[in-house]
């Protein structure tokens, strides 16, 4: 494969955002959005190249290829840590392939959209330009080669996240919820930090070919000091915690909503939220020597996913309730993540991709319905939509379902694989042969790679049914977070319809807001919808494992031995029953306005206000965080004006002071001078006579 065509893959829209940002406000400005969409389109094409050269052993004969675009740095050996040589790399892999044509799809049908929902913005340019530069940050991270890269990029993500949450910087609100992100990020950033340092004074580089990509090196560290890779990967893991939204650091993502639909969508849906699985999945081949931390991974995945779709439950803004959607999908990703089988890998990344596609499809639907509504977007004040936005209802409609993981839509596929590796990873013996294991291989070699370690059919390089996590075995925490996916499936289900019969059924009712713009959006906005509407009902069923075509694709990655397994009917008869059954609820509660969800919620107040006020983690942390930080903020000022500010304007004026005091001496008299001169010389004389030993 050429390497100027993976190359072209971020040049593309750098080169967007640089032309933008310089030719933007004075010469395209409402032309702008040609240059993100050209930008973005091209990259896909070139992303999709890159994928079918992948299927081809004659193009890509090892699976992967990396190239090097520049050497960085190059820092001599120090102490225990080796040498840092550090170069700017495009590894091209199936699992990056697949994020790849994924993110660049996605971002190309926002791009469009966009270009009608912000038309007349007077920071148009801007916001382009700040797409532009996020899609280029995004690919970089994937392609990186070394963590040090992906770091920097990582940063830069969370960068144009700040700048476009934040986009309507006017409002304080907007302001509030950029800083936010940013700052709560930080807290995540900082272990995942800590974790790369670790890797380096470990391994003696941060290369990905020497790391994680080095079964023999991952196999000496192990032996000699197991806990520092659990360490490594916890630290790495809160990275992920921070940027995927993950409980307890869930909380910015939400708050996003203050920034255009348009990122929102772009946000949850293909960029940064599933930066945080991408790097667990990528590290795979460290993480199954780190079963404690595998453990973790899946435990906060399933909590974050049950917190997040309790909160969803009661909340009235339409896009938050698909922010929390969001927070509680990427749970479920990690929770298949931590199985550590093929299977949940496997399912988190195709759950990862169809997402992406549902997602996206219904925040833009989220935008279609508040451009109609003159911005506004509480469902309390609009209702009864189908007739008036027919093809927004009709592509709102079919994410709902692939949202609530019905058959035959996509997000059944993908989630259920993921329940399916749960209850695998509860169960190791009774499901042994289909436990598919992905080897400790680097991508030179396969069988001979998974021959050198003996691994567990759960993907640890120990028997994983020996861990415990607060006293419970593992295989009992799989048990209880089957249940607990199992239930999530079930309020997914009933909140996504819930948001589909408060916004499309029932009687007609438009906001005072609307005016004359309540009507069906645009071809620019439904066209997107309809596409990603599309991949959001067949994706599954073309690439899922009734073809295996997904799996068989990202194995050239993983290297398991065997990626086929069989149907798991008790989980399918226990999904499909939940999905049912939520949307059979919240028929009955929300397809007509009644008085039956309000007195629901006055007959359990008190867990009805825990999940509207989202259960006061925001209040929790300014009291038991923000609180005691600005505490000492203003103790920190109040030192540094009394403190050091004073003590330096003591010393400032000592050399003044004396300066007084001798001034009375200083008359310009030469025989005041003499007789001082003479009285001096007299008692040191006096002295010298006195003391005769000085």
């Amino acid at each position: 494969m050429p390497e100027f065509l993976v190359t072209l893959i971020p040049l593309c829209p750098l080169l967007a955002c640089l032309a933008i940002a310089v030719l933007g406000p004075t010469v395209l400005k409402e032309k702008s959005h040609w240059l993100t969409i050209l930008g973005n389109g091209a990259a896909f094409v070139c992303a999709l190249l890159a994928l079918i050269g992948l299927t081809s052993t004659s193009l890509i004969p090892q699976g992967h290829r990396t190239f090097e675009l520049y050497k960085w740095m190059s820092l001599p050996a120090s102490g225990d840590t080796g040498a840092l040589d550090i170069a700017i790399t495009l590894h091209l892999d199936s699992m990056s392939a697949i994020m790849l044509t994924m993110l660049t799809f996605v971002a190309t049908l926002v791009a469009i959209y966009a270009s009608s929902y912000m038309h007349g913005d007077p920071g148009y340019p801007r916001f382009f330009a700040c797409v532009s530069l996020f899609t280029f940050s995004m690919i970089m991270l994937v392609l990186s080669g070394n963590f040090l890269q992906l770091f920097m990029f990582w940063e830069a993500v969370g960068l144009c996240s700040y700048l476009l949450i934040g986009f309507w910087y006017e409002k304080p609100s907007a302001s509030a919820a950029g800083m936010k992100a940013f700052l709560v990020n930080r807290v995540g950033d900082f272990g995942f930090a800590i974790g790369i340092f670790l890797i380096w004074t470990t391994f003696g580089s941060i290369n990905y070919a020497d790391t994680i990509f080095n079964p023999d090196a991952l196999a000496k560290v192990a032996a000699e000091n197991p806990g520092l890779l659990e360490t490594i990967c916890l630290c790495l893991f809160t990275g992920a915690v921070g940027k995927s939204a993950q409980f307890p650091l869930h909380v910015w993502l939400p708050d996003a909503m203050e920034g255009p639909t348009p990122v929102s969508a772009l946000i949850h849906a293909a960029t940064m939220v599933t930066a945080g699985v991408y790097m667990v999945a990528r590290c795979t081949n460290l993480y199954m020597y780190a079963p404690h931390a595998q453990l973790v991974v899946s435990v906060i995945g399933g909590l974050t996913a049950l917190i997040a779709a309790l909160i969803g439950l009661t909340q009235t803004d339409l896009k938050r309730v698909l922010a929390y959607s969001t927070v509680s999908q990427l749970g479920y990703m990690f929770l298949g993540l931590g199985t550590g089988t093929f299977l949940g890998i496997g399912g988190a990344m195709f759950h990862l991709v169809t997402h992406a596609f549902f997602k996206a499809l219904l925040f833009l639907g989220a935008g279609s319905v508040m451009h109609a509504m003159g911005g506004v977007i509480d469902m309390r004040h609009f209702g009864g939509l189908r007739k008036l936005m027919p093809k927004t209802y009709a592509t709102f409609l079919i994410g709902s379902l692939a949202l609530a993981g019905l058959f035959p839509l996509s997000g059944f596929w993908s989630k259920d694989t993921i329940l399916a590796s749960v209850r695998m990873a509860a169960h190791p013996e009774a499901h042994a042969t289909d436990s598919h294991v992905v080897a400790a291989a680097s991508h030179d070699t396969h069988a001979t790679q998974a021959a050198r370690v003996e691994v567990h059919p759960t993907l640890s390089a120990v028997d994983k049914t020996q861990v415990t996590l607060f006293g419970i075995r593992a295989t009992a925490w799989y048990e209880i977070l089957f249940w607990a996916g199992s239930f999530t499936a079930f309020l997914t289900a009933f909140y996504s319809f819930r948001a589909v019969f408060m916004t499309f059924h029932g009687e007609e009712r438009i906001p005072p807001e609307a005016g004359h713009h309540a009507h069906e959006s645009p071809s620019a906005m439904t066209t997107p919808l309809i596409i990603l509407a599309v991949g959001a009902a067949f994706l599954g069923l073309a690439l899922g494992h009734m073809t295996s075509i997904f799996d068989d694709f990202l194995n050239k990655t993983l290297h398991a031995p065997e990626v086929h397994h069989a149907a798991d009917w008790l989980v399918i008869g226990l999904s499909t029953a939940a999905a049912i059954g939520g949307i059979g609820l919240a028929w009955v509660m929300y397809a007509e306005r009644s008085g039956v969800p309000a007195s629901i919620a006055q007959s359990v107040k008190p867990l009805y206000r825990l999940s509207l006020n989202k259960f006061y983690f925001d209040e929790l942390y300014y009291v038991f965080l923000v609180v005691p930080v600005m505490c000492l903020a203003q103790f920190s000022r109040f030192f540094d004006w009394i403190g050091i500010d004073g003590f330096v304007g003591f010393v400032s004026r000592v050399p003044g002071a004396v300066a007084k005091l001798a001034r009375p001496i200083q008359n310009g008299l030469v025989q005041f001078y003499a007789l001082s001169m003479m009285l001096a010389t007299a008692m040191l004389l006096w002295a010298l006579l006195v003391r005769p030993g000085w």
